[in-house]
């Protein structure tokens, strides 16, 4: 009667158990180091572009979107510190989170899937290689240390466009006052938190596009399927793991 749930639960146990043997593999040797490098490269650098300019336009488009509210209510000053927290707090981790996983989650899968159906896989094991340690582990350390780094310059870049469209362009405030007010908005727990949630997400990220590509069937055909899958789970969870750690956050503060 519930057989349908028999499948969800040993996804989720597989899950688990690759997660465990990623992390217990940090401190295993060997340690492929070349790996970590080339991944961070493709991760990070490779993600570079696309998060600064994504980051931009959300800064300029906030700043749009708060221009009309804040003048109706003599507030314009207020601009840089709107635009910091919101950039910091949710905006910058998610938008960035969101990119990493359309563009990464995807592509790990697809790379896994495909050694996995040409049988590259089983011959690292024939010869005495742990893919896990080959292929996974790489790929969570180079994504957990290259988000947070990602996600620090898309605030950064997105402060930068709701500058320009905040003085330049609509002359809301002074760059001076725009600048201190974003500078003196924050505080700790807001940096905690703009930080926290790439680490969290880059785990999430890497494990779900290894998790899909190493259980991938079915030839090229499946290949797209444990793409799709990988980029649509991931980016689920990035929305339901900032719902959660926000609510910690505000019970922390309250």
């Amino acid at each position: 009667m519930l057989d349908f749930l028999i499948p969800p639960v040993l996804a989720i146990q597989e899950f688990f158990i690759l997660a465990a043997k990623a992390f217990h593999n940090i401190f295993r040797r060997p340690r492929y180091h070349q790996d970590m490098i080339l991944q961070a490269d493709i991760i990070g650098v490779g993600s570079l572009s696309i998060v600064m300019l994504t980051g931009f336009f959300s800064g300029a488009v906030m700043a749009l979107q708060m221009s009309r509210a804040l003048s109706q209510y003599g507030a314009s000053g207020k601009i840089g510190e709107i635009v910091t927290i919101t950039l910091v707090r949710e905006l910058g981790p998610v938008l960035t989170a969101l990119l990493v996983a359309g563009r990464n989650a995807s592509g790990i899968a697809s790379e896994i899937g495909s050694m996995k159906v040409t049988e590259q896989i089983d011959a690292m094991r024939a010869l005495g290689t742990d893919p896990i340690q080959k292929l996974v582990t790489p790929r969570l350390i180079a994504t957990c240390l290259t988000l947070p780094l990602l996600t620090v310059v898309a605030d950064f870049v997105g402060l930068i466009g709701g500058y320009v469209i905040a003085v330049p362009v609509l002359s809301l405030t002074t760059a001076s006052h725009y600048w201190n007010s974003a500078w003196r908005s924050l505080e700790y727990s807001d940096i905690a938190q703009g930080l926290v949630k790439p680490l969290v997400f880059a785990v999430v990220i890497s494990l779900v596009g290894c998790f899909y590509g190493m259980r991938t069937t079915g030839g090229t055909q499946g290949v797209g399927r444990a793409t799709t899958q990988a980029v649509v789970v991931a980016s689920v969870w990035v929305f339901v793991l900032t719902f959660l750690i926000t609510k910690i956050f505000v019970a922390i503060a309250l």
